[in-house]
């Protein structure tokens, strides 16, 4: 299943903050995957000083990503297919 990168500009997210997105992006997505519409979770990484976040998502298309993210309320810039080169 190809993957896709959520990108965000969070300014100002404390950490707390951050945790709790994480856990609304985990839930929202395994709500959606029971649901009949499968997206994973894969990580996120947190570049403080550019308040900005990258959420890796694996599913069909880029449309259940966004809708993950919206139902969670995790606002966003783009979301764009990407490659997870994690060896």
């Amino acid at each position: 299943m190809p993957v896709y990168a959520a990108e965000r500009d969070l300014p100002a997210i404390t950490m707390d903050q951050l945790a709790g997105a994480q856990r609304a992006a985990i839930e929202t997505s395994e709500r959606s995957t029971a649901e009949g519409r499968p997206v994973r979770y894969i990580r996120s990484m947190y570049i403080p000083s550019e308040a900005h976040v990258t959420c890796l998502f694996e599913a069909s298309n880029a449309e259940a990503v966004r809708d993950v993210n919206e139902r969670a309320g995790i606002p966003f810039t783009r979301i764009v297919e990407a490659m997870d080169l994690t060896p």
